[in-house]
């Protein structure tokens, strides 16, 4: 890898970070960008995973405030997140590429329509409650986290999108606070797949490191900066970052 190459998988690790805190597919900026230095799929895709790593963290971190008080559904829904991540970084070593590339953008599709369609989602659940009535987290989420983390296992593009899009809707919480969960979610995966990796699939150091520097820098910038944006901005970031992260995928 060369000096420029190194730089550019660097600026890639904290923008990519920086997209995981504020909403998720950071790994649609550093994976095609690995690709493009000459780094094999495979490689690429587990190297990238393990980089991004520090970049969950510290954005989860920045967004400990908004954590106060869901240590429980962090523990819960943990346990799905590092189950499915096993799960996801199995099946990446013995099925073809094209298992999970066919359902891709479709999940993507179906988190951005739940994205647009959560507030109006919300309002009519909490019609149907009584006033002050809180409402506890709905049975089926587990089960939407466990598969979100199969595929932040095997691939995790778009993973936070998907998380953010399902939380969103589900949960009695604001979108901040959903944001804080859906880190904290997002770095199990990518650990706990990255450490199966580690013993069974060739990584790059290299990348490792040059990413993880570069999403931890990301991380702090995007806590920073999506702890300031409203509701209304952070959905619409959403949005964008997710019809690019379809569009990629499409192309």
């Amino acid at each position: 890898m060369t000096v420029l190459e190194a730089l550019l998988v660097f600026v890639a690790g904290v923008w990519a970070g920086a997209i995981n805190t504020l909403v998720g597919s950071g790994s649609l900026v550093t994976f095609p960008v690995l690709l493009a230095v000459g780094y094999p799929p495979l490689t690429a895709n587990v190297s990238n995973g393990l980089g991004l790593v520090p970049g969950s963290l510290f954005g989860a971190i920045g967004y400990r405030a908004e954590l106060a008080g869901q240590r429980a559904r962090v523990w819960r829904f943990g346990t799905a997140s590092v189950i499915g991540a096993v799960i996801g970084a199995l099946l990446l070593l013995v099925l073809p590429p094209q298992a999970f590339s066919a359902v891709v953008p479709t999940l993507i599709v179906i988190a951005l329509l739940l994205v647009i369609a959560q507030p109006w989602l919300s309002r009519r659940l909490a019609a149907r409650r009584p006033d002050g009535e809180a409402r506890p987290d709905p049975w089926w989420l587990w089960l939407g986290v466990l598969a979100t983390g199969i595929y932040g296992g095997y691939f995790g593009a778009a993973q936070g999108v998907v998380l953010l899009a399902m939380m969103g809707v589900a949960l009695a919480e604001p979108l901040q606070r959903v944001n804080a969960v859906k880190n904290v979610l997002a770095m199990l995966a990518n650990l706990v797949s990255g450490l199966v990796f580690v013993f069974v699939a060739h990584v790059s150091w290299t990348v490792v490191l040059l990413i993880a520097v570069g999403s931890g820098i990301g991380g702090v910038l995007g806590a920073r900066i999506g702890r300031r944006l409203s509701p209304v901005v952070l959905r619409g970031a959403i949005v964008v970052i997710g019809l690019a992260a379809l569009g990629k995928l499409l192309l």
